[in-house]
Protein backbone atom coordinates (compact mmCIF):
# COMPACT_ATOMS: atom_id res chain seq x y z
CA UNK A 1 0.00 0.00 0.00
CA UNK A 2 2.81 2.77 0.82
CA UNK A 3 4.61 1.62 -2.68
CA UNK A 4 1.09 2.83 -4.33
CA UNK A 5 0.89 5.71 -2.14
CA UNK A 6 4.71 6.48 -3.35
CA UNK A 7 4.51 5.69 -6.74
CA UNK A 8 1.35 8.03 -6.75
CA UNK A 9 3.04 10.20 -5.47
CA UNK A 10 6.05 10.79 -8.06
CA UNK A 11 3.54 9.78 -10.84
CA UNK A 12 1.62 12.86 -10.40
CA UNK A 13 4.11 15.48 -10.27
CA UNK A 14 5.19 14.18 -13.81
CA UNK A 15 1.85 14.50 -15.21
CA UNK A 16 1.66 17.81 -14.06
CA UNK A 17 4.67 18.89 -15.61
CA UNK A 18 4.25 16.93 -18.99
CA UNK A 19 0.92 18.71 -18.96
CA UNK A 20 2.40 21.97 -18.61
CA UNK A 21 5.07 21.41 -21.10
CA UNK A 22 2.19 20.32 -23.85
CA UNK A 23 0.49 23.70 -22.84
CA UNK A 24 3.88 25.93 -23.67
CA UNK A 25 4.47 24.17 -26.87
CA UNK A 26 3.61 26.23 -29.83
CA UNK A 27 0.91 25.73 -31.66
CA UNK A 28 1.43 27.09 -35.03
CA UNK A 29 4.24 28.21 -37.22
CA UNK A 30 4.06 31.67 -35.98
CA UNK A 31 3.81 30.56 -32.14
CA UNK A 32 7.14 28.70 -32.91
CA UNK A 33 8.50 31.99 -35.05
CA UNK A 34 7.71 33.81 -31.92
CA UNK A 35 9.55 31.85 -29.55
CA UNK A 36 12.65 31.86 -31.80
CA UNK A 37 12.58 35.24 -32.38
CA UNK A 38 13.30 35.80 -28.57
CA UNK A 39 15.82 33.00 -28.89
CA UNK A 40 19.48 33.74 -29.13
CA UNK A 41 19.82 29.98 -30.26
CA UNK A 42 20.07 31.69 -33.24
CA UNK A 43 23.30 33.20 -32.92
CA UNK A 44 26.68 32.22 -33.03
CA UNK A 45 27.77 32.26 -29.60
CA UNK A 46 24.22 32.29 -28.68
CA UNK A 47 24.00 35.78 -26.99
CA UNK A 48 22.05 37.70 -29.87
CA UNK A 49 18.26 37.07 -30.63
CA UNK A 50 16.35 38.89 -33.08
CA UNK A 51 14.45 40.45 -30.47
CA UNK A 52 17.62 41.78 -29.08
CA UNK A 53 18.06 44.59 -31.38
CA UNK A 54 13.96 44.73 -32.32
CA UNK A 55 12.55 45.40 -28.84
CA UNK A 56 8.81 45.18 -28.67
CA UNK A 57 8.03 47.71 -26.10
CA UNK A 58 9.52 49.83 -28.89
CA UNK A 59 7.34 48.49 -31.99
CA UNK A 60 10.03 45.82 -32.27
CA UNK A 61 12.57 48.81 -32.95
CA UNK A 62 15.73 49.93 -31.23
CA UNK A 63 16.83 52.52 -29.26
CA UNK A 64 20.18 52.58 -30.62
CA UNK A 65 21.19 54.79 -33.49
CA UNK A 66 23.05 51.37 -34.37
CA UNK A 67 22.36 47.92 -32.59
CA UNK A 68 25.35 45.34 -31.41
CA UNK A 69 25.68 41.93 -32.89
CA UNK A 70 27.90 39.01 -31.64
CA UNK A 71 30.62 40.11 -29.47
CA UNK A 72 28.99 43.88 -29.84
CA UNK A 73 30.11 44.38 -33.29
CA UNK A 74 27.78 47.99 -34.58
CA UNK A 75 25.46 47.13 -37.81
CA UNK A 76 26.15 49.82 -40.28
CA UNK A 77 22.16 50.82 -40.35
CA UNK A 78 19.18 51.86 -37.61
CA UNK A 79 17.14 48.98 -37.00
CA UNK A 80 13.62 49.55 -38.25
CA UNK A 81 10.86 48.10 -36.94
CA UNK A 82 9.77 44.54 -37.07
CA UNK A 83 5.57 45.60 -37.30
CA UNK A 84 3.09 45.84 -39.92
CA UNK A 85 5.24 44.16 -42.71
CA UNK A 86 2.34 42.40 -44.69
CA UNK A 87 1.94 45.22 -47.07
CA UNK A 88 5.75 45.36 -47.91
CA UNK A 89 7.05 44.37 -50.58
CA UNK A 90 10.86 44.25 -50.21
CA UNK A 91 12.81 44.63 -46.92
CA UNK A 92 15.87 46.09 -45.45
CA UNK A 93 16.38 49.82 -45.97
CA UNK A 94 18.19 49.18 -49.65
CA UNK A 95 15.41 46.23 -50.48
CA UNK A 96 17.74 43.70 -50.69
CA UNK A 97 15.47 40.91 -50.08
CA UNK A 98 12.35 40.49 -51.46
CA UNK A 99 9.80 38.46 -49.26
CA UNK A 100 9.73 38.09 -45.71
CA UNK A 101 11.15 34.52 -45.63
CA UNK A 102 13.97 35.58 -47.60
CA UNK A 103 14.57 38.86 -45.03
CA UNK A 104 13.95 36.54 -42.02
CA UNK A 105 17.28 34.62 -42.41
CA UNK A 106 19.67 37.05 -43.70
CA UNK A 107 20.43 39.09 -40.16
CA UNK A 108 21.43 35.36 -39.07
CA UNK A 109 24.01 35.00 -40.87
CA UNK A 110 25.35 38.53 -41.08
CA UNK A 111 28.65 38.52 -39.20
CA UNK A 112 27.69 42.09 -37.42
CA UNK A 113 24.70 40.65 -36.26
CA UNK A 114 24.07 37.15 -35.29
CA UNK A 115 26.86 35.61 -37.04
CA UNK A 116 26.08 32.22 -37.65
CA UNK A 117 25.64 30.11 -40.71
CA UNK A 118 22.08 29.37 -41.38
CA UNK A 119 22.97 25.65 -42.29
CA UNK A 120 24.45 25.80 -38.44
CA UNK A 121 21.20 27.20 -37.22
CA UNK A 122 19.35 24.11 -38.93
CA UNK A 123 21.95 21.76 -37.55
CA UNK A 124 20.78 23.48 -33.61
CA UNK A 125 17.52 23.33 -34.35
CA UNK A 126 17.70 19.53 -35.10
CA UNK A 127 20.43 18.90 -32.06
CA UNK A 128 17.42 20.66 -29.94
CA UNK A 129 14.57 17.85 -28.79
CA UNK A 130 12.21 20.66 -27.99
CA UNK A 131 12.50 22.20 -31.58
CA UNK A 132 12.47 19.15 -33.82
CA UNK A 133 9.54 18.04 -31.97
CA UNK A 134 8.08 21.16 -32.54
CA UNK A 135 9.05 21.70 -36.35
CA UNK A 136 7.48 18.42 -37.09
CA UNK A 137 4.41 18.73 -35.49
CA UNK A 138 4.00 21.86 -37.17
CA UNK A 139 5.56 21.31 -40.45
CA UNK A 140 5.90 17.37 -40.52
CA UNK A 141 9.33 17.80 -40.99
CA UNK A 142 12.33 17.89 -39.13
CA UNK A 143 13.62 22.00 -39.11
CA UNK A 144 14.92 23.30 -42.67
CA UNK A 145 15.85 26.83 -44.05
CA UNK A 146 12.54 26.70 -45.62
CA UNK A 147 10.44 26.03 -42.37
CA UNK A 148 12.87 28.45 -40.08
CA UNK A 149 11.91 30.93 -42.50
CA UNK A 150 8.16 30.47 -42.67
CA UNK A 151 8.00 30.18 -38.81
CA UNK A 152 9.73 33.71 -38.22
CA UNK A 153 8.44 35.40 -41.35
CA UNK A 154 4.58 34.74 -39.79
CA UNK A 155 5.49 36.00 -36.49
CA UNK A 156 6.51 38.73 -38.12
CA UNK A 157 3.34 39.24 -40.23
CA UNK A 158 1.58 39.04 -36.69
CA UNK A 159 2.80 42.21 -35.93
CA UNK A 160 0.03 44.53 -37.18
CA UNK A 161 -0.96 47.54 -35.68
CA UNK A 162 -4.43 49.95 -36.30
CA UNK A 163 -5.18 50.80 -32.84
CA UNK A 164 -4.09 54.29 -33.03
CA UNK A 165 -5.94 57.35 -31.64
CA UNK A 166 -5.71 58.45 -35.22
CA UNK A 167 -7.46 55.14 -36.36
CA UNK A 168 -10.47 55.91 -33.99
CA UNK A 169 -10.68 59.38 -35.50
CA UNK A 170 -10.94 58.38 -38.68
CA UNK A 171 -12.66 55.06 -38.88
CA UNK A 172 -14.60 54.88 -36.02
CA UNK A 173 -15.79 58.85 -36.82
CA UNK A 174 -14.45 59.42 -32.73
CA UNK A 175 -13.82 63.23 -33.06
CA UNK A 176 -12.62 63.18 -29.53
CA UNK A 177 -9.89 61.11 -30.21
CA UNK A 178 -7.19 63.37 -31.28
CA UNK A 179 -6.76 67.02 -30.60
CA UNK A 180 -7.18 69.69 -32.93
CA UNK A 181 -3.37 70.30 -33.06
CA UNK A 182 -3.55 66.52 -34.82
CA UNK A 183 -6.06 67.38 -36.81
CA UNK A 184 -3.99 70.11 -38.01
CA UNK A 185 -1.20 68.15 -38.13
CA UNK A 186 -2.70 65.34 -40.55
CA UNK A 187 -3.97 68.60 -43.21
CA UNK A 188 -0.64 69.79 -43.19
CA UNK A 189 0.64 66.29 -43.99
CA UNK A 190 -1.34 65.79 -46.63
CA UNK A 191 -0.42 69.39 -47.95
CA UNK A 192 1.91 72.11 -47.39
CA UNK A 193 4.53 69.59 -45.62
CA UNK A 194 3.98 67.77 -48.59
CA UNK A 195 4.55 64.08 -46.69
CA UNK A 196 1.60 62.33 -48.53
CA UNK A 197 3.39 62.20 -51.49
CA UNK A 198 5.83 58.93 -49.78
CA UNK A 199 3.68 58.17 -46.89
CA UNK A 200 0.23 57.12 -48.16
CA UNK A 201 -1.83 54.11 -47.66
CA UNK A 202 -2.69 52.11 -44.28
CA UNK A 203 0.68 51.94 -43.18
CA UNK A 204 1.79 55.66 -44.46
CA UNK A 205 4.20 54.68 -46.56
CA UNK A 206 4.64 52.81 -50.17
CA UNK A 207 7.32 50.36 -52.40
CA UNK A 208 9.39 53.37 -53.80
CA UNK A 209 12.83 54.12 -52.39
CA UNK A 210 13.91 58.00 -52.55
CA UNK A 211 16.71 60.36 -51.83
CA UNK A 212 15.59 62.67 -49.01
CA UNK A 213 19.26 64.33 -49.20
CA UNK A 214 21.44 61.94 -46.60
CA UNK A 215 24.35 61.18 -49.07
CA UNK A 216 26.93 63.65 -49.66
CA UNK A 217 29.38 61.50 -50.67
CA UNK A 218 31.93 62.46 -47.79
CA UNK A 219 30.11 62.69 -44.00
CA UNK A 220 27.20 61.06 -45.28
CA UNK A 221 28.54 57.91 -47.46
CA UNK A 222 25.76 55.12 -47.29
CA UNK A 223 24.49 55.04 -50.98
CA UNK A 224 21.87 53.01 -50.36
CA UNK A 225 19.44 51.36 -52.83
CA UNK A 226 22.40 51.91 -55.39
CA UNK A 227 24.28 49.33 -53.79
CA UNK A 228 21.95 46.71 -55.05
CA UNK A 229 20.94 47.75 -58.38
CA UNK A 230 24.01 49.54 -59.44
CA UNK A 231 22.30 52.18 -60.87
CA UNK A 232 23.11 55.92 -60.74
CA UNK A 233 19.79 56.84 -60.11
CA UNK A 234 19.54 55.58 -56.96
CA UNK A 235 22.31 57.05 -55.61
CA UNK A 236 21.12 57.67 -51.45
CA UNK A 237 17.88 56.04 -52.07
CA UNK A 238 16.28 54.24 -49.11
CA UNK A 239 12.79 52.41 -48.28
CA UNK A 240 10.20 54.41 -47.35
CA UNK A 241 9.31 53.31 -43.73
CA UNK A 242 5.84 53.06 -42.58
CA UNK A 243 4.85 56.16 -40.25
CA UNK A 244 3.00 53.59 -37.43
CA UNK A 245 4.34 53.09 -34.08
CA UNK A 246 6.72 56.45 -35.27
CA UNK A 247 6.67 58.17 -32.15
CA UNK A 248 7.87 55.23 -30.48
CA UNK A 249 11.27 53.91 -32.88
CA UNK A 250 13.58 56.69 -32.15
CA UNK A 251 16.40 57.55 -33.42
CA UNK A 252 15.15 57.93 -36.75
CA UNK A 253 16.33 57.63 -40.56
CA UNK A 254 18.56 55.00 -41.98
CA UNK A 255 21.87 55.79 -39.85
CA UNK A 256 19.59 56.71 -36.88
CA UNK A 257 20.75 60.51 -36.99
CA UNK A 258 17.84 61.93 -35.59
CA UNK A 259 16.88 61.35 -32.12
CA UNK A 260 13.42 62.97 -32.05
CA UNK A 261 10.35 63.53 -34.46
CA UNK A 262 11.09 67.10 -33.69
CA UNK A 263 14.31 67.07 -35.49
CA UNK A 264 13.00 64.96 -38.57
CA UNK A 265 10.46 67.33 -39.08
CA UNK A 266 13.40 70.31 -38.59
CA UNK A 267 14.83 68.44 -41.08
CA UNK A 268 12.02 68.06 -43.68
CA UNK A 269 11.55 71.48 -43.41
CA UNK A 270 14.91 72.83 -44.49
CA UNK A 271 17.03 69.72 -45.35
CA UNK A 272 20.07 72.52 -46.74
CA UNK A 273 20.81 73.88 -43.08
CA UNK A 274 21.52 70.16 -41.95
CA UNK A 275 23.74 68.80 -44.85
CA UNK A 276 23.82 71.63 -47.30
CA UNK A 277 25.48 69.57 -50.67
CA UNK A 278 23.54 66.56 -50.51
CA UNK A 279 23.65 64.29 -53.88
CA UNK A 280 20.39 63.33 -56.02
CA UNK A 281 18.04 64.61 -53.62
CA UNK A 282 14.86 64.09 -54.34
CA UNK A 283 12.73 67.10 -56.13
CA UNK A 284 10.50 67.05 -53.58
CA UNK A 285 12.84 68.54 -51.38
CA UNK A 286 14.28 71.22 -53.31
CA UNK A 287 12.81 74.12 -51.55
CA UNK A 288 12.41 74.65 -47.78
CA UNK A 289 8.80 73.90 -46.63
CA UNK A 290 8.87 76.99 -44.57
CA UNK A 291 6.68 75.47 -42.11
CA UNK A 292 6.16 77.79 -38.58
CA UNK A 293 6.84 76.57 -34.78
CA UNK A 294 3.05 75.75 -34.93
CA UNK A 295 2.59 73.72 -37.71
CA UNK A 296 5.97 71.36 -36.63
CA UNK A 297 3.87 71.13 -33.30
CA UNK A 298 0.94 70.53 -35.46
CA UNK A 299 2.74 67.57 -37.58
CA UNK A 300 4.61 66.29 -34.23
CA UNK A 301 1.12 65.71 -32.43
CA UNK A 302 -0.09 64.27 -36.04
CA UNK A 303 2.48 61.47 -36.08
CA UNK A 304 2.22 60.82 -32.40
CA UNK A 305 -1.72 60.34 -33.19
CA UNK A 306 -0.09 57.35 -35.79
CA UNK A 307 1.24 55.14 -32.33
CA UNK A 308 -0.79 52.23 -31.50
CA UNK A 309 -2.53 51.84 -28.00
CA UNK A 310 -0.43 49.16 -27.16
CA UNK A 311 2.37 51.67 -26.80
CA UNK A 312 0.29 54.80 -25.08
CA UNK A 313 1.27 54.99 -21.60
Amino acid sequence: MKARIFILICVIPLLFIASVMHESEPASAMELGKLLFSDPILSGNRTVSCASCHKENFAFADTLALSPGVNGRLGTRNTPSAMNMRLQESFFWDGRASTLEEQALIPIENPLEMDLPVDSAIARLNSNAFYQQSFLRIFKENPSKKSLAKALSDFERSLETNNSPFDDWRVNDNEDAVSASAKRGFKLFNTKAKCIQCHFGPDFNNVEFRNIGLFDGRMHVDSGRSAITHKKSDLGKFKIGSLRNIAVTAPYMHNGMFKSLKEVIDYYDNPDLIIPKAMNRDTILIRPLQLTDTEKLDLENFLISLTDRRFLK
